[in-house]
């Protein structure tokens, strides 16, 4: 994605924030791009007018993500994309958790999409590789210059591995989202569940938005389990076919430690901020019998809580 920056290198001009950002991305933005000029300002894109707030005369992006990773929160792309457009800026979506499947964010008024292809597009956690998708031809040109010169070119076995998971996307994203769907309703009835963040249910507060902008509510749930930090690492090592990793979007369900693993690099009052806590447990659910998943869930709950 370093191809996405020379429109604003050398600038002071970016500004953005989605509810939350992984902790890559986080260093990018904080310790890397300003060397060069680019300066952002830091805003929860949920609330509409804190983005209209944050725009100036010399920004140049408006960068969100939506859902947002871990907590799933949705940020309205067509509102943003109309900041964008009355302030002479371009919109960037992180469009990987919902994929171009479920969700077209140049349809909605953006005007780059991201996505990590070792995601979902991908699809089998055997390739590393990121995309752009823009409609201006002049752009793609200066993307692809960009991209050529600085070397951040995939391998032909990495394109062709992402080719090969591209041609299952569809099938694979609707029994993810089934699945999730299903495990979310479960995590629900569970006792020892403090709360669950999935856009596919009714209560959740992005709900009706991800209904106007998403064909389905994707593969990843997060949840809160209740007893804090010594029963969410013992839950993330009792899991049986869900493996512990900081990665998603594979044919393979994973569970993840944001705390600690995909946000670790936050200071804690900034997790804590986000809404992300030493509770917070994230699934990526894959596309195995769902019963199986759930029965996997329930024993490692059980066994997680009635430890010491």
């Amino acid at each position: 994605m370093a191809s996405n920056t020379p429109a604003a290198a050398t600038r002071r001009a970016t500004h953005s924030r989605s509810a939350s950002l992984r902790s890559k991305t986080y260093r990018l933005f904080t310790r890397l791009l300003p060397r060069f000029g680019v300066d952002f300002s830091w805003v929860d894109a949920t609330r509409i007018d804190e983005v209209k707030q944050a725009v100036r005369p010399e920004t140049k992006l408006i960068w969100i993500e939506s859902p947002t990773n871990p907590m799933l929160r949705l940020i309205d792309i067509a509102a943003c994309g109309d900041i964008a457009q009355q302030n002479g800026c371009r919109l960037v979506v992180d469009n990987t958790f919902a994929t171009p499947y479920l969700q077209n964010p140049l349809e909605l008024g953006a005007h780059f999409s991201v996505h990590s292809t070792t995601k979902f597009i991908g699809g089998h956690s055997d390739v590393i590789g990121g995309a752009v998708v823009i409609d201006d031809e002049e752009l793609n040109e200066q993307l692809r210059f960009s991209r050529n010169t600085t070397g951040g070119v995939p391998g032909p076995w990495d394109a062709w591995l992402t080719l090969r998971g591209l041609k299952t996307l569809s099938v694979r994203m609707r029994e993810h989202a089934r699945n999730a769907a299903r495990v979310a309703d479960f995590l629900l009835e569970r006792p020892e569940v403090e709360q669950v963040y999935y856009p596919g249910l009714p209560d959740h507060p992005g709900h009706e938005l991800a209904r106007q902008q998403m064909r389905g509510f994707g593969a990843v749930v997060t949840f809160d389990i209740r007893g804090g930090a010594a029963v969410a690492e013992r839950f993330c090592s009792e899991t049986r076919l869900f493996s512990l990793a900081e990665g998603l979007g594979g044919i393979e369900s994973l569970v993840g430690y944001p705390f600690l693993m995909s946000h670790g690099a936050f200071p804690a009052d900034e997790k804590r901020r986000k809404g992300i806590s030493e509770a917070t447990i994230r699934l990526s659910v894959g596309i195995e019998d769902v019963d199986d998943l759930c029965g996997d869930l329930a024993d490692a709950l059980e066994r997680a809580t009635s430890a010491g």
